[in-house]
């Protein structure tokens, strides 16, 4: 699947003498624009790195380097042993994604450093300048002397020269489902999760992320004590104070900044996706996007009850009803939880079995029924942070999917509290280390995975494309029982948490109120926004999450079911992070636009040509007249217009709404359209 076009020209390799004498020097990337400046530097031995673009200084004099449980500091003075540069260039297609093929170049190096003082340790530091960022990681090699490694802190910081608008979550190790806070950076005081998202005072765009992050823990931020601006890697502990548990040779995750002159440049990034590997699966045939629907939603507004008994959700005629919609509607997926086994003993030991179903579950019936429909079973695996009992099931879970057709499945991790029984953090090390097998089972037995309660994404899906998508967020299912998900909350996910890969935020809620099971709660969106979700929030597992009576008769429904489930191209044409997104994906000769906003209703103006390139039919779903979230959610106009590359699409969206457009060639009687141009006034 891969367009091999892999460039490694070696530019120059210095050996240098090994002596006494600590280092001095720097060693310097740029990008291949040379708007980047990369370097890494030493001050009698000790290294640093630091960040200029275009000539100014972004990231000064920033800290590298390691402190172990069993062993002294791996922080310097070192000298000097060899230098590498190079040059990264590739092209290839992923097996799903917002584009159909992806280019990747940059500058690379490595730089072999020893110890001037006993014991002599040898750390390597590998770097990759991209037009869109930086990257770096490290590399313990295999080396006499050192064997077992447990690091008690990854030194790496951070040192940023001005200050800007941050938009951060608290990086709570158990969970990221939380509102975003805009604060100055100098105003942070806590620790906070990655993809972090700043705006300088120097007007540029960065974030702060890590890439391919395997058999380490995750990376947090904290700002540090004598320098408000100086953030420091802070990785998520075991439950005995170890960051990480490992042997030589040690590779670290990617440290990564993604730099920016708009907020919408982050957005066409793939640099996280380039530092992963390509696939590990050979057979990729079997891996195919898809969208879905489920019951999912009617437990969360207690319609249905995910254990056995009257309002039970996952029984067969209910499942059979939800597979004869997704057959009529262009639905690839059914998704079926509390199928399975002791739901009632939730929280408790040993919970859950997974090759268990309920009685009123009749697991070989609904296969049959499905395959007679084309339409896929998707399992559900919640664990009810019980992962270690999990693991003991886990060939048998897969086996089982298999034996009955079941090729994708959603697993699950619910509550904030650590992984039970060993005490240990969903985002430490040992939760790394099990997605890890999990996505690794799965792909044995050819079952797509899609985690909520996960471990952030990094851009593994490169390496292992049947790891489809992850929550990780604070998702639709919030404004079921919570005061809910604010207007803005969704102009602030693109440009923070989407930046690490797909999301599994279930939009298409129709009912916005759903009175009849929880008159306190609603969505806080119009029905258009629910609609334009499905373009900006990307998934290539996409759920339209509400029950499907809310869905018939309906004509907004269309949309969704024309919405493809893969993409050939993505735009990003306009967005201020926290205001307003709008994205226009293709796929095939058609293109869908999606287009939402905060609290804040505002006027859209879009050249079409900065798309398309010849006469289309524009079928419009866009806010009604006097739309409001708040008071008049439902004000929803449908219409077709003629579309040109000359026109200007010009359209009102309503304070927390949105604009979704499927944009097809042009047919026969199209001239009796009217323009694009008018479509304000039609609202």
């Amino acid at each position: 699947m891969y367009l091999k076009k892999l460039i490694w020209t070696a530019l120059f390799a210095c050996l240098i003498m090994t002596s006494c004498r600590p280092w001095r020097d720097q060693f310097s990337l740029i990008s291949p624009d040379t708007r980047i400046n990369f370097t890494l530097q030493a001050d009698d031995g000790i290294p640093s790195w630091s960040v200029r673009v275009d000539g100014k200084l972004l990231v000064n004099e920033s800290r590298l380097g390691f402190e172990f449980r069993n062993a002294p500091p791996l922080t310097g003075p070192f000298q000097l042993v060899s230098a590498e540069r190079g040059k990264l260039e590739e092209t290839w297609e992923p097996v799903w994604g917002q584009e159909d093929q992806i280019h990747s170049n940059s500058y690379s190096g490595s730089v072999q450093l020893k110890e001037v003082e006993r014991p002599h340790r040898l750390m390597n530091l590998h770097v990759r300048v991209f037009n869109e960022g930086i990257a770096f990681r490290y590399e313990i090699p295999e080396q006499n002397g050192v064997d077992s490694l447990f690091i008690r802190n990854e030194l790496t910081s951070f040192n940023l020269v001005t200050d800007g608008d941050v938009w951060w979550i608290p990086g709570d190790p158990n969970s990221f489902e939380q509102n975003y806070t805009k604060s100055r950076l100098s105003e942070m005081r806590d620790s906070v999760h990655t993809p972090l998202t700043i705006k300088t005072d120097s007007d540029l765009y960065i974030s702060i992320h890590e890439a391919n992050l395997i058999d380490y823990s995750s990376m947090t931020l904290r700002p540090a004590r004598s320098d408000a601006l100086t953030l420091e890697c802070n990785l998520v502990p075991w439950s005995d104070g170890d960051k990480v548990k490992t042997k030589a040779p040690l590779l670290s995750p990617w440290r990564t900044i993604t730099i920016a002159r708009k907020a919408t440049d982050l957005l066409a990034s793939r640099m996280i996706l380039n530092l992963n590997p390509p696939s590990k699966i050979e057979d990729t045939s079997w891996i195919r996007p898809m969208k879905y629907i489920g019951i999912w939603w009617g437990m969360h507004i207690n319609k249905y009850s995910w254990t056995q008994g009257e309002i039970h959700g996952a029984t067969t005629e209910n499942v059979k009803r939800y597979i004869d919609f997704a057959a009529r509607n262009n639905i690839q997926g059914v998704l079926a939880e509390g199928w399975n086994h002791d739901w009632e003993r939730y929280g408790q030991k040993n919970a859950f079995k997974f090759t268990e179903p309920y009685d009123d579950f009749d697991i070989e019936a609904i296969r049959q029924y499905a395959q007679s429909k084309g339409v896929a079973l998707i399992g559900h695996h919640e664990t009810g942070r019980e992962a270690p009992y999990y693991e003991e099931q886990l060939e048998d879970a897969y086996k089982f999917l298999n034996h009955h057709d079941i090729h994708a499945v959603k697993t699950g991790y619910a509550g904030g509290e650590n992984i039970y029984p060993i005490n240990e953090t969903h985002q430490g090390q040992w939760m790394v280390e099990h997605h890890q097998r999990v996505v690794e089972m799965a792909a044995r037995y050819k079952v797509l995975v899609n985690i909520h309660e996960p471990v952030k994404s990094t851009g593994l899906e490169r390496s292992w494309p049947n790891l489809m998508t992850r929550e990780g967020t604070r998702g639709m299912e919030w404004n079921a029982w919570s005061e809910g998900n604010p207007p803005s909350h969704t102009t602030i996910l693109p440009f923070t948490r989407q930046l690490a890969g797909p999301i599994d935020y279930t939009p298409g809620i129709f009912d916005l109120h759903f009175d009849q099971y929880k008159p306190e709660n609603r969505v806080k969106t119009t029905l258009a926004k629910q609609l334009a979700l499905m373009v900006v929030i990307y998934s290539p597992m996409q759920m339209a999450a509400d029950l499907i009576e809310n869905y018939m008769d309906q004509p907004a429904f269309q949309f969704i079911r024309d919405l493809p489930n893969d993409w050939d191209e993505s735009r990003y044409l306009s967005g201020e992070i926290a205001e307003h997104v709008t994205i226009v994906r293709k796929s095939g000769d058609e293109w869908f636009l999606g287009a939402i906003t905060n609290e804040r209703g505002r006027k859209l103006r879009v050249p079409l040509a900065d798309f398309i390139d010849s006469d289309m039919i524009a079928e419009c779903y866009s806010d009604g007249a006097e739309a409001d979230w708040e008071s008049n959610p439902y004000a929803l106009h449908i219409g077709q217009y003629l579309a040109s590359p000359s026109d200007t699409l010009n359209a009102l969206i309503a304070p927390g709404g949105g604009l979704a457009i499927r944009f097809l060639p042009k047919s026969d009687g199209a001239a009796s359209y009217t323009n694009i141009s008018k479509l304000m006034m039609n609202q």
